[in-house]
């Protein structure tokens, strides 16, 4: 025990001299500073210089110009994340807790490592990527041995072919981004709103619902976001009040439309292995309810935000598909030509067909159940080749521009949930839900739905969807009724868990984009909001998936 205290002590110390690096040599950084004694009430009062003093007693009527204002502090170097105080602090105790709980309790330890993972998530510290925490603590997990090689390879076939899925198609938007696709979609969302506030705020949901469909809901985050500010900055909106009604929908809307098919939403796609459904029949009996319950999402909304609408809006002061294919898409070589609209028109929606084409080509490959990663993979494959032969440009800006820690992040937070598997949380989850579940369809489905929405809100939705799920798959369920309990977890773990804006990846890459483009959303303007719309829409969708089920498949 002494030994331990003496370990922790030393890693305390280090935190603090490593805080305080550079400064050693100043009485007051000391850790063993204890009083310093009272400052000087004249400390750090401008004192006049003494040129300006002596002129002013030669001469007191006349007038001298005050000194000219300091030049403005440069702007603070960006401090590298493994440099900052935070991200050490958190590791450290993640990584030394960890470590040390481990050699008394490897159950308490799996869980510390699971916790601690979370806080660092959802605090971000020096704006570290979610890929980070995850990863170290899933290597924490393996070191202590919760985790074994043969548990990796169950997890590599659950989750290798729906990270193939959802990077194939994020890498397809990214390649419409750099055609200037979103730019030309959001001018002709500016066309099409006519003036109109109201109008604007429908069309934003219609593109923030029809993106997560043909992507997914991080990828939509990640482009539809920019893009929608460089619209509404054009239209003339300047302060966070203005942007928050038509950013806060669009996001809620972006993220829950990975509700109607499983493939938009990589947790989706991950439990849809766990339990052997396939996509086609997710699609077929979520599809209705799911998108109703959307709709239905996007109506309370409006009639919340609508007194925050403009009525009328300002001319744009730009056009934005000019403005892209002015400055960037002249750079681009070959015998390629988009200086007309309609040459863009025609272009924009062949690809746009494309897409679609290689959507509705993942469906027919899981009714015939031909992997859908191989469709994915190939479509994304033929648009950079398509890119790279037309426009004589290499894909290595498209490559750099993914964001391949998105597969790091899943692979990660399933080997921490797969420890919480093996020291028996699940177990323990099943002898509590099981009681839940022997009861009606209809009551199995609001409780586990709910209990899903509260777990997502609290610990992120990757992890209590995952968690959910394997409990699910081990109470030994009809595929009925398996597959509707299923469902209802999926409602809420796409729609239950915005909530608050910790709830999904997608929320978090939300807020943190906002961030750096001067846009902040207090938690009370949100969840003022959410409090009403999400838990109203889950209750409405639970509904709607019970009643559909009831008359379509029994």
């Amino acid at each position: 025990m002494s030994n331990t205290l003496i370990i922790v002590f030393i890693l305390l110390y280090t935190i603090w001299c490593y805080k305080y690096e550079g400064k050693s040599g100043n009485f007051k950084y000391n850790i063993f500073n204890i009083y310093n004694g009272p400052k000087s009430p004249l400390r750090g009062l401008w004192k006049t210089p003494r040129h300006i003093e002596q002129f002013s007693q030669h001469d007191e009527n006349r007038h001298v110009p005050p000194p000219p204002p300091p030049p403005p502090p440069p702007p603070p170097k960006p401090v590298k994340p493994w440099k900052d105080f935070n991200v050490i602090a958190l590791f450290s105790i993640l990584i030394g807790g960890s470590l040390i709980i481990s050699t008394f309790n490897i159950v308490i330890a799996t869980i510390f490592v699971f916790i601690m993972t979370i806080i660092i998530i959802f605090l971000r510290p020096a704006d570290i990527n979610e890929a980070y925490p995850a990863s170290v603590g899933a290597i924490i997990v393996l070191l202590i041995g919760v985790v074994n090689y043969a548990n990796l390879q169950d997890i590599t076939n659950k989750v290798g072919g729906a990270s193939i899925t959802i990077i194939s198609t994020i890498v397809m938007a990214v390649i419409l981004e750099s055609f200037g696709f979103f730019h030309w979609v959001a001018a002709a969302l500016a066309r099409l709103a006519k003036g109109s506030g109201y109008r604007l705020y429908w069309y934003i949901q219609l593109l923030c619902f029809v993106m997560t469909l043909l992507f997914n809901n991080d990828g939509s985050i990640l482009i539809t976001t920019p893009i929608l500010i460089l619209l509404l900055r054009n239209f003339g909106f300047v302060y966070p009040h203005e942007f928050i009604p038509y950013l806060l929908s669009g996001a809620l809307i972006a993220t829950g439309s990975s509700t109607p098919i499983g493939v938009s939403n990589i947790t989706n796609l991950i439990s849809l292995n766990i339990i052997n459904m396939t996509l086609y029949n997710y699609t077929k009996m979520m599809f209705i309810p799911g998108t109703l319950g959307l709709l239905f999402m996007s109506c309370l909304m409006f009639l919340i935000l609508k007194s925050k609408l403009p009525r009328t809006l300002p001319k744009p002061t730009i056009e934005l598909d000019e403005m892209f294919f002015t400055e960037k898409f002249h750079s681009f070589k070959g015998n390629f030509s988009l200086d007309t609209k309609e040459k863009r028109k025609s272009f924009m929606l062949k690809i746009l067909a494309f897409v679609f084409v290689i959507r509705c080509l993942l469906f027919v490959a899981s009714y015939f159940r031909i992997p859908i990663e191989i469709v994915a993979a190939s479509g994304s494959i033929i648009l950079l080749i398509w890119r790279w032969y037309y426009l004589r440009t290499s894909p290595k800006d498209i490559l750099r521009k993914t964001p391949w820690h998105i597969l790091l992040f899943a692979f990660s937070m399933y080997v921490i949930i797969y420890g919480l598997n093996n020291i028996g949380l699940t177990a323990y989850l099943v002898s509590f839900c099981k009681p839940i579940v022997s009861k009606s369809l209809l009551h199995a489905s609001f409780l586990m739905g709910g209990l899903i929405s509260v777990l997502s809100n609290i610990f992120n939705n990757h992890p209590a969807l995952m968690i959910g799920t394997i409990t699910l798959s081990n109470m030994g369920l009809n595929p009925i009724t398996l597959k509707t309990i299923y469902l209802a977890n999926i409602i809420g773990s796409d729609i239950g868990s915005l909530l608050l804006p910790i709830g999904t990846l997608a929320s978090l890459m939300w807020m943190f984009i906002l961030k750096k483009n001067d846009i902040r959303v207090p938690w009370r303007e949100y969840i003022n909001v959410t409090i009403v719309v999400v838990p109203t829409t889950v209750l409405f969708t639970l509904y709607l998936l019970f009643y559909w089920i009831q008359k379509m498949f029994f």
